[in-house]
């Protein structure tokens, strides 16, 4: 029992000296953040679950009334699903499909400065295809396009998460100061 502990210590032991630590709540610059997006876009909800489930400090304003209170206001500019047929066999039926979402948003202040530039993120996946089990396949979309989505919502945790404080301020800016852009769109 001694040994299988001492392994196990052992097998942890780099992963400490390395500064290993689990992700924890992202930390915002802001205190509270309003999404603006065309109606019924999944990215938008699925964003919106993620905020709320964080756990941190952010207040996440759902009413277009609070608009004007809100620190910062991510504007989702639009959000687009392509199916490219990548592979066909010597009959030309299609074989292998990529499916692709893409994703264009920015970021900016009460005052209207851009915290982030519009910025374009996309996932794409590959996914073979078969006319006979066409229905498994819609399926099997359906699912990878979910899970394209909150890898897409990650992505933009990651950019929220990294706007400077300074980036971020509000009425505490003196006037006509202007910010800098707190990141360049990363692909």
């Amino acid at each position: 029992m001694q040994k299988r502990t001492l392994l196990t210590l052992l097998a942890a032991a780099p992963l400490a000296a390395c500064g290993f630590h689990l992700r924890g709540a992202p930390e915002f610059s802001f205190r509270s953040l309003y999404v603006q997006s065309p109606p019924g876009l999944g990215v938008t909800r699925e964003l919106q679950r993620t905020l709320l489930a964080s756990g941190g400090k952010l207040q996440l304003l759902l009413d277009a009334a609070q608009k004007p209170q809100a620190d910062a206001v991510l504007e989702i500019l639009s959000e687009q699903r392509d199916r490219v047929i990548v592979g066909v066999n010597s009959s030309g039926q299609v074989r292998e499909l990529q499916l692709r979402l893409r994703l264009r948003f920015r970021l900016i202040n009460r005052q209207g400065a851009e915290l982030i530039p519009e910025t374009p993120l996309m996932q794409q996946r590959d996914v073979s295809y078969n006319e006979s089990v066409a229905l498994s396949k819609e399926g099997e979309e359906a699912l990878l396009y979910r899970n394209m989505q909150t890898d897409l919502v990650q992505q933009l945790m990651r950019r929220l998460s990294a706007v400077k404080a300074g980036a971020a301020a509000t009425d505490d800016a003196p006037a006509g100061a202007t910010t800098p852009p707190a990141s360049a769109p990363i692909e």
